[in-house]
């Protein structure tokens, strides 16, 4: 099929005028025409699948879809948006505008946080799990899908976010294994049965300070949350929060872990080591050498 003179024609179009960001690099003109074609036969798929699956053959109605939806794209619909499919650790899952479009960067803090609630569930049996900052539920639901034993609970300050990580976790067949809640931070979590009672507290709060926001690509601003990326002036405005109080709801030995923007690692780490109620800070390293993660245990 990638042989054929639709494919190739089409090709030259995605090559000659597709506008990729470096955030999405599984994202290519062959993956995308890949997606798109799967798309327009009714079976939707992330570029990451759509690019390992044979293509379909369209009838005259599917190829003009096809059109339709390259045209789309070509004018700077994120592709998730259109396919509603995104490609996250190895789920498949559904995405849209109500919430950021999973980044594969984000898979360093969901691999991080399967790898401490592992651990905890080995020692004791058992783990209690806030995800904050949620979105479409990627790293809750990825903990959950990859580690039994872990009651995992989320919270998003965005309803429409929270809606769609309860449609991933029933998509995905992980049903009743999140408990999801709309509110700011920890507040859905703020009562006794919390308190002190957290094995691992994650989150991906924004972390791209608000002048920045403004200049970022329009196939971003135009269709994506600001309020997933805006982090106030200097970008840490709410991780800063998270990390005041995190403390409250984290047992002793227990794990905060967050996902922080280029360059912050240095801040973020002083800000813990300083913090009598951490020890143990640890900053992740991406595969560039970039510090995206810290970790510290209460």
């Amino acid at each position: 099929m990638k042989n054929s003179s639709l494919y190739q024609e089409l090709l030259v179009q995605l090559v000659s005028g597709l506008k990729t960001l470096p955030d999405k690099p599984e994202e290519t003109p062959e993956t995308t025409l890949c997606a798109l074609w799967h798309a327009a036969a009714g079976a939707p798929k992330s570029a990451v699948l759509a690019a390992v699956t044979d293509l379909p053959s369209l009838d005259k109605t599917a190829e003009k879809t096809l059109r339709d939806l390259i045209k789309q794209r070509l004018n700077g619909a994120p592709l998730a948006h259109i396919t509603h499919r995104q490609r996250f650790v190895d789920m498949e899952m559904l995405a849209g505008p109500e919430a950021l479009v999973p980044r594969k960067e984000t898979e360093l803090l969901a691999r991080t946080a399967i790898d401490l609630a592992s651990q905890i569930v080995a020692q004791q049996g058992k783990a209690t799990m806030i995800d904050v900052c949620t979105g479409s539920g990627n790293v809750a639901l990825a903990v959950a899908q990859h580690v039994r034993g872990v009651q995992v609970f989320a919270a998003d300050i965005s309803e429409d976010a929270v809606a769609l990580a309860r449609r991933n976790m029933q998509h995905l067949r992980l049903d009743g294994r999140v408990q999801f809640a709309a509110g700011d931070l920890l507040a859905p979590f703020d009562n006794p049965e919390f308190h002190a009672r957290v094995d691992l507290l994650s989150g991906n709060p924004p972390y791209i300070t608000s002048a920045k926001v403004k200049e970022m690509p329009n196939e971003i601003s135009a269709h994506e949350p600001t309020l997933a990326f805006d982090g106030g002036a200097f970008g840490v405005a709410i991780i800063m929060r998270l990390v005041k109080e995190a403390p409250r709801f984290l047992r002793p030995g227990g794990w905060f872990v967050s996902e922080i923007g280029l360059g912050q690692g240095p801040v973020l780490g002083k800000l813990l080591n300083k913090n009598p109620a951490f020890k143990e800070v640890r900053m992740i390293e991406d595969a560039s050498g970039a510090v995206r993660v810290v970790m510290a245990r209460c």
